[in-house]
């Protein structure tokens, strides 16, 4: 039997996405690519990312964090699921442990994240430094400017949507800026093409923005591992990043996903930090067969 099976979990999101936190702390249970696709295909614990909480590896952190896609791959970052995890570290009574401050640290194969309360039900994220260079996104060719790479999709004397600006925020971004609104494309076939691109060797999120003011982005995501999704943190800050060194916007804006918005600012010291709000829709327990059907 999965040691994962009737293991409590929170069904959760942070503007509209679906996040799953699970919190295995003070044991040495690793969930399994596999596990995470049977946890994925029930309609109780669907998700967009899988939260997945471990002790800490180093002083300083309250917990290591693993993000798992639907697809069971593993993600640097996600920080609507950042927010939810704060909301559930601090909040819910079966995870919650004594805080001094609304802070906590948190780590991950990208790194440390820090998050802190701004309101009852809202978090910021520092989401930490943007990542430029090709070889730091990665690319698979040597762009000596990122802010809009060669990259296509359509004819080549009337692209679709073409040059886009690249950035890594805890994992790769393809952002594609256009005067038309992003629902009018058809994301969900263009998405899964480029995500899987040669030019990514580690595939990537790809989105497209409609800058609509000196503050204000609407976008749509396909995210690498897991599909169109109704929000997605990270995509929101290489937005606001990518439009900025562009000179679209400015340092911050505010980010209008199909679940809500983001406000995310670029600060002078580099670090970029996301606000948005989280939601508990339920909590529940893993069935045994849910993992049984997954091993047959």
């Amino acid at each position: 039997m999965s040691a994962l099976a009737h293991r409590r979990f929170l069904k959760m999101h942070g503007a509209g996405n679906a996040i799953v936190v699970l919190d295995l702390r003070g044991t040495d249970i690793r969930v399994a690519p596999e596990e995470a696709r049977a946890i994925a295909a029930d309609p109780a614990s669907s998700f967009d990312q899988l939260m997945v909480l471990h002790d800490s590896a180093s002083r300083g952190a309250d917990a290591f964090m693993r993000i798992y896609n639907t697809d069971g791959s593993e993600s640097g970052a996600c920080g609507n699921g950042t927010r939810c995890v704060a909301y559930a570290m601090l909040d819910d009574p079966a995870m919650a442990r004594p805080v001094e401050t609304g802070r906590l640290v948190l780590e991950t194969v990208a790194g440390r994240v820090e998050v802190k309360r701004v309101a009852e039900r809202s978090f910021t994220v520092d989401m930490g430094r943007p990542r430029l260079a090709w070889n730091e996104i990665p690319l698979r060719d040597p762009f000596p400017d990122t802010r809009r790479i060669e990259l296509q999709i359509g004819p080549i004397d009337d692209p679709i949507l073409h040059s886009p600006g690249a950035v890594n925020m805890g994992n790769p971004h393809a952002v594609f800026f256009t005067d038309r609104d992003p629902d009018t494309f058809d994301l969900g076939q263009i998405g899964p093409m480029l995500e899987n691109h040669p030019i990514f060797p580690e595939r990537a999120n790809i989105s497209v923005a409609q800058v609509r003011g000196r503050e204000a982005i609407k976008l749509r995501v396909w995210e690498r591992g897991a599909g169109l999704t109704l929000a997605c943190g990270t995509a929101a800050c290489a937005a606001v990043v990518a439009a900025s060194r562009l000179r679209m916007v400015g340092r911050q804006a505010t980010v209008s996903l199909p679940g809500g918005d983001l406000f995310v600012e670029w600060r002078a010291d580099d670090h970029v930090l996301m606000t948005g709000p989280v939601f508990l829709v339920a909590e529940g327990r893993f069935a045994p067969a849910l993992f049984a059907q997954d091993a047959a």
